[in-house]
């Protein structure tokens, strides 16, 4: 089974010797990476960085824009940059600096903070675009940064915006910044993101808000520094034909600006929107449209509407960041506990003598095979519910119904191990298949690290980093650890996950989550104060790779600190607590203050699990 890696894994990983395999260098597997960073003694989950990938996307963005723009004849360039909402995290966005400078890639600010950190990383000469809404304090930001040399555009979401540009650099010394206008479009996207498009969409101008924006900058002589034309057809544009639709208005209405004097406008932004295939299963596919097609419908469409009004093709600029960093982490997370593990054949405690229809399941349980599976599991189905009634009766005891319910769950497990390489498995056994989920219990935070997954339902890629090479028979229902009833991946029929049976007393399960380096990180919370995972990046040499980076989750104080107690206040109350204990003794005061310790400046994930704990 190979977890739809060829639908959503864009050949950045492979299956080999089953194990899931990096498809770069000397093609380490997941797991190997994985155990070297635990023998450092990190535990919980982890996020592991591969800065190719990004190196791969940005490579891949701009030569096929530029290919679809001397295929079709296009005067205009390209040129993009990322938006920092997306992951703002250090070693991502250095990345990205690195990765993207033969292209003169750019950065996108929404905030103050954010414009800050485009100041600071972004190359004198490579593009910077602020958009959101702004206020005095981050106009003039902007225009200090325009002072400092930096090719930085304010994208105009409101009248107002226009006017405080004006009036401080009328009123200061200051540079005044690139302008670009966002328009409200007529089209709406189609996606669950298309709110963000549209007549009713937050931020752009209307039609008659920009012309109010065109006569305030005639009056004003800024005309000259109007300069891009912006518009957003939404985050995750599933359908190309909304997009096709939104090009062709944008078209004409820089057409239309050109001819009423825009000399300087040049530029059209096309936002974001280019989608990451999550889908693990072909019937739910999120994407219609490949990059090329893409590239190629927004060169042609603003050719062919330029042309038809005699206007010079502008540049394109576009602002797509899940492309970018979406497939670059994966998150690595340890199952700690199966549930089914209560059903395990070594804990039965059969009676010298037991009750005839326990006697019959361990028959059952013994004589198993391929050939009678199906007949066996019906008797043994039928068996657990005379059983149970026979325990409402009162005539077989707690003992007996334990035993019954282990044997039962043995004899399930058997049938669907027997007819495991069956082309067409019985209708019986798959349905006993989803009625007998494993319950497998994640040392992760879905809440943080998978934001989307609980708030939106956007399903991540999921598979082991082992065990490939055998078929996973157990339908799986993920548990995180967060003491919340919604930290749950339940079992889809229509979207199944199925994992391996594992005694995890005597190996470990690891658990790969893809495509999980955009937005995840940014909208992650911290749920039962889980913080961030620790996370390390993994650079390829010509030989081999090497784990660097590596940043361990933030410990119990940092994270209390964060939210605005005072550590040093409450070691100082517990100590007094555990000193004046009468429960302690005095000669082991100092040894539960050092343990207490010890246990404060750790991460707040899981160390142990419930076997380990037991052996």
């Amino acid at each position: 089974m190979n977890y739809g890696i060829d639908l959503w894994g864009n050949n950045n990983f492979l299956i080999e010797e089953g194990v899931v395999k990096v498809n770069h260098g000397n093609k380490p597997s997941l797991l190997e990476i994985t155990e070297k960073i635990k023998a450092t003694d990190l535990k919980g989950p982890i996020i592991l960085r591969f800065p190719f990938l990004i190196q791969k996307q940005i490579n891949t963005l701009y030569n096929t824009f530029q290919k679809a723009i001397k295929e079709n004849h296009y005067k205009g360039k390209f040129n993009a940059v990322f938006p920092l909402k997306v992951n703002q995290y250090p070693q991502v966005v250095e990345s990205i600096i690195k990765c993207g400078k033969d292209f003169n890639y750019g950065l996108e600010a929404g905030s103050k903070a954010e414009l800050i950190i485009a100041m600071a990383i972004t190359p004198i000469g490579s593009p910077i675009t602020v958009n959101g809404f702004k206020d005095n304090e981050m106009i003039t930001i902007g225009c200090i940064a325009a002072q400092m040399g930096h090719n930085i555009t304010l994208t105009i979401e409101g009248i107002g915006e226009l006017k405080s540009i004006i009036e401080i650099a009328n009123t200061t010394s200051l540079k005044v910044p690139n302008i670009g206008i966002r328009i409200r479009l007529h089209h709406q996207g189609e996606s669950y993101w298309s709110k963000s498009s549209g007549m009713d969409a937050k931020f752009g101008l209307t039609t008659p808000e920009l012309f109010e924006a065109i006569d305030l900058l005639h009056k004003n002589d800024y005309f000259k520094y109007f300069t891009m034309l912006h518009f957003h057809a939404g985050s995750q544009i599933e359908s190309i034909k909304p997009l096709k639709k939104a090009l062709r208005e944008v078209g004409n209405v820089y057409a239309e600006l050109k001819k009423m004097g825009a000399k300087q406008l040049t530029k059209i932004n096309i936002g974001g929107g280019l989608a990451v295939e999550y889908a693990q299963h072909p019937n739910k596919r999120l994407i219609n449209y490949s990059l090329e097609e893409f590239s190629n419908d927004v060169v042609f469409m603003l050719k062919e509407v330029m042309d038809n009004k005699g206007v010079e093709h502008p540049d394109i600029y576009t602002e797509s960041g899940r492309f970018i960093v979406a497939s670059h982490a994966v998150l690595v997370a340890p199952v700690l506990e199966l549930f089914s593990q209560d059903y395990q054949e070594k804990l039965l405690q059969l009676k010298d003598t037991n009750p005839p229809l326990i006697e019959e399941l361990i028959n059952l349980n013994s004589s198993l095979t391929k050939k009678n599976n199906i007949e066996y599991l019906h008797d043994a189905l039928d068996h657990l519910e005379s059983l149970l009634t026979l325990f409402d009766l009162g005539y077989i005891d707690l003992r007996d119904r334990s035993n019954a319910e282990i044997l039962v769950h043995q004899i399930i497990k058997k049938a669907l191990y027997v007819s495991k390489d069956d082309e067409t498995p019985s209708l019986d056994l798959e349905t006993m298949q989803v009625k007998m989920q494993e319950r497998y219990l994640i040392n992760s935070s879905f809440f943080q690290s998978i934001p989307d997954y609980w708030g939106l339902k956007q399903h991540f890629p999921i598979m082991p980093l082992d065990k490939l090479d055998k078929k996973p028979l157990r339908a799986a229902c993920l548990w995180d650890i967060t003491c919340d009833s919604d930290g749950e991946i339940s079992f889809n029929p229509d979207a199944p996950l199925y994992l391996h049976d594992v005694d995890l007393n005597n190996e470990e399960y690891y658990l790969g989550f893809f495509n999980v380096g955009a937005y995840q990180e940014t909208l992650g919370m911290k749920h039962n104060l889980f913080e961030h995972p620790s996370e390390c990046t993994v650079e390829f040499n010509d030989i081999d790779y090497e784990i660097t980076h590596i940043k361990e989750s933030n410990n119990m104080f940092s994270i209390i600190e964060s939210i605005g107690y005072d550590s040093a206040q409450i070691m100082t109350t517990l100590k007094n607590n555990i000193a004046f204990s009468q429960l302690i003794r005095e000669e082991d005061i100092s040894e539960t203050l050092q343990t207490l310790e010890i246990f404060l400046y750790q991460n707040g994930y899981l160390r142990t699990t419930h076997q380990e704990t037991d052996s």
